[in-house]
């Protein structure tokens, strides 16, 4: 299971099933300007310090967890790993981040066989990381979402549609139809209109 899917998750039920289960991913300006600001960490390379070792594009996995994807850089110190996301826009302080990042870490230790306390999320907006401390309950909140996740791809369940603020800056609005399925009141009333309005047209006897 990708390590993407769980900040999807987390952010977004229906999202997230939208783009595992079935597949759908548009682009919008802010998909773009997520993978302008990821073209550099992006390619697979190096760079060597005295004291510092930067490694981008780092393959990672978890057999017990059963993930894989890639840390955007891992910075290698004296101290040991140090995993940096890098994000577009301006920095925040969300917690779907958070669980995407931790888990990179928690993929880096049974890789590396060392620990990994803490990693950075680095905002391209405002030039500016946010250190991120995996503690014990960010640790059960990798575990609780992947396997949220994982149960979602199991029975093939597409979550429900909540039309909330979230739902603004999507890019899968088109797909998600937030404002119709995430009412169904509305999406009942529309749709019989829709059968009636269809019903008066054919007309008696068709």
């Amino acid at each position: 299971m990708p390590i993407s899917a769980l900040e999807h998750f987390s952010y977004c039920p229906r999202q997230c099933g939208l783009i595992h289960l079935e597949q759908v991913f548009d682009d919008n300006v802010f998909t773009l300007r997520g993978r302008l600001a990821h073209e550099r960490v992006d390619e697979v390379h190096h760079e060597t310090r005295p004291d510092l070792r930067r490694e981008y594009a780092v393959p990672l996995w978890s057999r017990r967890l059963g993930l894989i994807g890639r840390a955007d850089l891992v910075e290698f110190t004296a101290t040991g790993p140090y995993p940096v996301e890098h994000k577009v826009g301006k920095k925040r302080a969300w917690d779907h981040e958070t669980i995407q990042l931790c888990a990179q870490a928690m993929c880096l230790e049974e890789m590396l066989g060392q620990a990994v306390p803490r990693g950075a999320i680095y905002y391209h907006g405002s030039r500016a990381r946010r250190e991120v401390e995996f503690d014990a309950a960010l640790r059960r909140q990798v575990e609780e979402t992947t396997a949220a996740v994982r149960a979602m791809l199991r029975d093939l369940a597409l979550p429900a549609a909540v039309h909330d603020a979230r739902c603004r800056h999507c890019s899968l609005q088109d797909a998600c139809l937030p404002a119709v399925v995430g009412r169904p009141a509305r999406a009942r009333a529309w749709r019989a209109e829709l059968f009636r309005t269809h019903g008066e047209e054919d007309g008696p006897g068709s």
